[in-house]
């Protein structure tokens, strides 16, 4: 039987969407978190302080108060996006010391991230990558 090369550009995008608050404050979306959103320009950032929960609503670059969401590489159509959220979170006193990543909700639009709930941390690929290179 022959073998087949793995080429990870094949492989299908998590299904299940996403969103990370990384160390100092940077917010990643997966794929499926931005279309589930319906893939906008831009999000404004919310926060309910009662409830500590962060809202991404999806608006226009041009609003006022825009974050717009940046591919995390060259790659325009595939990846993360990010949105740069250190004022944020430094406002908000959202903690940031360890990345951490949680299944957001969709609520009248907003994509909705409960941070009562103890999101799972989030590991860096690079670090992986730094191990790998000291292993050969």
């Amino acid at each position: 039987m022959p073998f087949e090369v793995f080429n990870k550009r094949f492989a299908p995008l998590a299904k299940t969407p996403s969103v990370t608050i990384q160390k100092r404050g940077l917010i990643s979306l997966n794929r499926a978190a931005f279309a589930l959103m319906g893939e906008p320009e831009a999000v404004e950032l919310l926060y309910d302080r009662d409830e500590k929960i962060v809202g991404l609503r999806p608006v226009g670059e041009v609003s006022a108060h825009s974050y717009p969401l940046r591919p995390q590489s060259n790659k325009q159509d595939s990846g993360p996006l990010m949105v740069a959220g250190t004022a944020f979170t430094q406002y908000y006193g959202i903690d940031t010391t360890v990345s951490r990543r949680w299944v957001p909700t969709l609520v009248d639009g907003v994509l909705c991230v409960d941070l009562k709930v103890e999101g799972a941390v989030a590991t860096s690929n690079r670090s992986s990558d730094k191990r790998r290179s000291a292993d050969v």
